[in-house]
């Protein structure tokens, strides 16, 4: 599992989940809170322009389609994303990994544009791109000089618009696809790990797929899976476009007009609830495979967040959450690394925690931990559950919550030096149904949680009947496997 070192680095995980379509760890990272069950609608009529108080201008094009624009003129380039509210979770049974094999496929023409060519001009333009899965959203980037931004832009609206490939090309892209999943996955014994985890505690909740898909159900994919996906889910009204960098925002406005507002728009699937049942027992399972060390992780169902500008008490748990999991893992030194992998009577090489702060689905918080030589499993997990009681009967020092709360603030400083990371940011928020200046509205949160809320916290949601335990059992290694080499093909994610 990806160490956090600060309280924004878990917050960016928490918005999106690791980006990589492989994940490994569940899901990580409003004012209208984006519900599974709510209705899409069809292009509503044209909305005023809105400002945030940090800088951001947004838009809703006639069509339907958010412009979210942040101008940052301390260099000549900008971040160009696309940005589709639809991910492995708008999957259904039998077609897992589509969303993810769709991103693929955008890659590969139009009617204007042979396979490959769209990367290959992008190149030629100085820039750089590429694209992202995961269980909420897909993602598609280039970062190039703002003055060759309107280049990109009819690029990707192109695609967007009118995507087009013959059937060889997905038979081949699928097999990539495929070699990926062994690679990332079946043949990475943690990763399988938390695949197993995910499927084991989430049953109605589509989270319990992985956002690569089934092998079998990739074998079976065909390429009107991927053409129907598109055709659903690739509309105007379920898009935002996100700039950020050396542009104005009427500029921006008029170059999206001209691009994205001519493409039709239609009305979007009901979403349905699918709403994960109450877990009434813990649920414990060993996986087997080949590795050089154990490895146990635990996750525990947790609420989301809600919106940060609400006083809800669950919304006030979920931040105590937060500052809990960087109070045992959030900086060099914190109480899971001097508890357990220090001193002599040490249990663990590594310890870790982590909280899904929000997400379109169900969140966890996960503990996790690779025994030392000589521990075991069993004494790893009886290790981290002993910290967060620890927590929960003692409490923290304010020293502690200090230390945490200043780091998220200096690091929100940090990100703002790349375009990228503050168009990525506004991307993940418009996704999940934040207001766009939702970071600045969370450290003012954050500010006020209390060492009682972490405490209160610690002693309320970290019994049996809302955990899951997945314990990796090595297995001796094999000497004669060899090591693969990437697969080549499309080197999105």
């Amino acid at each position: 599992m990806k160490r956090t070192p600060t309280l924004l680095a878990a917050l960016i995980c928490a918005l999106a989940a690791p980006v990589l379509a492989q994940s490994t760890q569940p899901s990580a990272p409003s004012q209208t809170p984006l519900s599974a069950s709510a209705p899409a609608t069809a292009p509503a009529p044209a909305q005023a322009p809105a400002r945030w108080a940090n800088g951001v201008h947004q838009y809703t094009l006639a069509n339907g389609m958010t412009l979210i624009v942040k101008p940052d003129h301390r260099a000549p380039t900008v971040a160009h994303m696309l940005w589709v509210r639809v991910g492995s979770m708008d999957e259904v049974d039998g077609t897992s990994g589509v969303a993810h094999a769709l991103e693929h496929m955008m890659f590969k023409g139009t009617p204007s544009l042979p396979p490959g060519e769209f990367s290959r001009r992008v190149a030629a333009l100085g820039g750089r791109e590429n694209a992202f899965t995961t269980r909420d959203y897909t993602g598609y980037y280039q970062q190039i000089p703002a003055a060759r931004l309107e280049d990109v832009m009819k690029l990707e609206a192109d695609r967007f618009a009118h995507n087009q490939w013959v059937d060889d090309e997905f038979k081949r892209e699928i097999e990539v696809i495929k070699e990926e999943r062994r690679m990332r996955t079946d043949d990475n014994p943690r990763a399988r790990l938390y695949e197993a985890l995910n499927a084991a505690a989430f049953v109605a909740s589509p989270y319990h797929r992985p956002v690569v898909g089934w092998m079998s159900d990739l074998d079976a994919m065909t390429p009107d899976d991927a053409r129907s996906f598109w055709r659903t889910w690739y509309t105007p009204t379920n898009a935002a476009v996100v700039i950020a960098g050396d542009i104005e925002p009427e500029q921006a406005l008029a170059l999206a007009k001209r691009h994205y507002e001519p493409i039709a728009a239609h009305a979007l699937p009901l979403r349905k609830p699918r709403t994960e049942p109450e877990q009434l027992g813990l649920r414990r399972f060993d996986f087997k495979a080949p590795a050089e060390q154990a490895y146990v992780t635990l996750a525990f169902k947790v609420p989301k967040l809600e919106s940060p500008d609400q006083t809800s008490s669950t919304d006030d748990d979920v931040l105590a959450l937060t500052v809990l999991a960087a109070v045992l893992d959030g900086y060099p030194g914190a109480r899971l690394e001097r508890g357990l992998t220090q001193g002599e009577r040490r249990v663990a090489d590594s310890a870790g925690a982590y909280n899904g702060l929000m997400g379109r689905g169900p969140q966890m918080f996960v503990l996790d931990g690779v025994p030392a030589a000589g521990q075991t499993p069993e004494a790893v997990e009886a290790a981290l559950r002993a910290q967060v009681r620890l927590v929960a009967e003692q409490g923290v020092s304010e020293a502690e919550l200090r230390r945490v709360k200043a780091q998220w603030v200096a690091s929100e400083v940090y990100k703002l030096d790349s375009v990228f990371n503050q168009a990525n940011e506004l991307g993940r928020y418009w996704v999940q149904g934040q207001p766009l200046d939702a970071g600045e509205r969370l450290i003012q949160r954050l500010r006020g949680v209390t060492a009682a809320q972490v405490q209160s916290v610690a002693a309320r949601y970290f019994g049996d009947d809302q955990l899951t335990v997945g314990i990796l059992r090595p297995q001796p290694l094999d000497p004669q496997r060899p090591r693969k080499a990437a697969p080549a093909g499309r080197h999105g994610s």
